[in-house]
């Protein structure tokens, strides 16, 4: 398994400014860039072309912080997290209106397909952007939660930042993976439900 972290010469840690990783990606990236490397030797530029791509990889999966717990995850746990399906009670909440909110969208698109009035039609889509504020207000409450656990994140990198080095029970045993997880859990749900919401917005704009 490839630790990303290692490749992008970045220390293992839940939270990872955005603007930082980019500004290492593109000084790693720049040194192996296929246009710098075409008057090399075929090895070395196939070498550099693997490790670009390599680089390239690691940056697209830590700059997603869903992805980049993952990762954290595997490579800490030696394991893939299991019961992604398992809902965290922190999220339960929120599941329950947005999965609410789109049963109804989705009955409302439903007549609304078969409304040949121009009356009607006028109705409904007054009623549509009743709907679609309905979902821009769910977006905002997922995107703050999802800036309270980048917060939560944030104060995590102490705990990595003082565990002892190396793959051993001393480690694992500090780590607070367990809570890592059911973060990770969170962040793909509110992926999944921002994805949802914002399918219906474009729907009901139709």
């Amino acid at each position: 398994m490839p630790d990303y972290f290692a490749l992008l010469e970045e220390p293992r840690r839940p939270w990872i400014a955005p603007d930082q990783l980019k500004e290492k990606f593109l000084a790693l990236s720049a040194k192996t860039h296929p246009d710098r490397m075409s008057l090399r030797p075929e090895a070395e530029r196939h070498a550099a072309h693997q490790h670009f791509t390599e680089i390239n990889a690691a940056y697209q999966c830590l700059r997603e912080p869903k992805d980049r717990l993952l990762h954290l995850l595997e490579i800490e746990s030696g394991t893939r997290p299991a019961n992604l399906e398992r809902l965290p009670t922190s999220a339960a909440d929120l599941a329950f209106e947005a999965g609410q909110v789109c049963r109804n969208v989705d009955a409302f698109l439903r007549e609304k397909s078969k409304v040949t009035s121009p009356l009607l039609r006028a109705q409904s889509f007054e009623k549509a952007l009743e709907w679609a504020d309905r979902l821009n207000e769910l977006k905002q409450s997922i995107r703050s939660r999802s800036e309270q656990v980048a917060d939560e994140l944030r104060t995590m990198n102490a705990v990595w930042e003082s565990a002892p080095p190396g793959a051993t029970p001393q480690r694992r045993a500090i780590l607070p993976l367990e809570r890592l997880d059911q973060i990770y859990r969170t962040l793909s749900y509110l992926s999944r439900w921002n994805e949802q919401l914002g399918a219906r917005i474009v729907r009901l704009s139709v």
